[in-house]
């Protein structure tokens, strides 16, 4: 295949989108986002809320920024056949990643710094030992939620073992209300200004979720 022509093929297979609210108050954050992935090799458009998910068919990987307002979020993307990270947990019901139930199928923490590693093996894991593992620099929210029985839990919340706070769904796994995952699905744990207060660990979970979702 000619040098061209193999470039863009590379640039379709790591092309995201990623739902953000354009205007709000946490623009910063998503384009520091974006702006990390454009740097490990992927290719980010940043659509706004009310973007149409029939337009997003050709990406590689869906995300959905928790700065969204989840109910200007257009519905479609629990069917799209397209893998999605997701770290707003207001959404879960939605995309059948969960229950309808809020603060009992998903919700925030207060404040919180751990989590409990359950799936070592998992690739989502990032090759971290099971256990307690510090994710953030200093105490912030989190997001959970309580994925259907075809999930693989990666990690919960410190204490918590009810809140899961990774979680995975393999294309065809039985998510919440006997839906089947059009593709790949993963819930991540941050909030909306989350990002920064990555520690290191955190960082590589972030990464181990995008590159497994887009199946890199």
């Amino acid at each position: 295949m000619p040098r061209m022509a193999r470039a863009k093929a590379d640039d379709a297979r790591n092309k995201i989108v990623m739902v953000v609210q354009l205007n709000g108050p946490n623009i910063a954050v998503d384009e520091r986002i974006a702006a990390h992935l454009n740097a490990r090799g992927y290719s980010v458009q940043l659509v706004d809320q009310n973007f149409r998910p029939d337009l997003a068919r050709d990406a590689s990987l869906i995300i959905i920024s928790s700065t969204v307002s989840s109910k200007d979020v257009l519905p479609g993307w629990r069917a799209l056949p397209v893998p999605l990270v997701t770290w707003e947990n207001d959404l879960l019901d939605d995309l059948a990643m969960s229950g309808k139930r809020h603060d009992v199928d998903f919700g925030e923490t207060d404040k919180e710094r751990y989590l409990w590693m359950v799936n070592a093996p998992h690739p989502v894991s990032a090759g971290l030992p099971a256990g307690t593992i510090n994710v953030y620099g200093k105490q912030a929210a989190m997001s959970w939620g309580k994925p259907g029985l075809g999930a693989s839990i990666i990690a919960t919340v410190y204490g918590q073992p009810d809140k899961a706070a990774i979680f995975t769904y393999e294309t065809g796994a039985t998510m919440d209300y006997e839906t089947l995952a059009p593709a790949r699905r993963v819930m991540f744990f941050m909030s909306n200004d989350s990002f920064a207060n990555l520690s290191s660990a955190g960082q590589r979970l972030f990464d181990a979720a995008i590159d497994w979702a887009i199946a890199r």
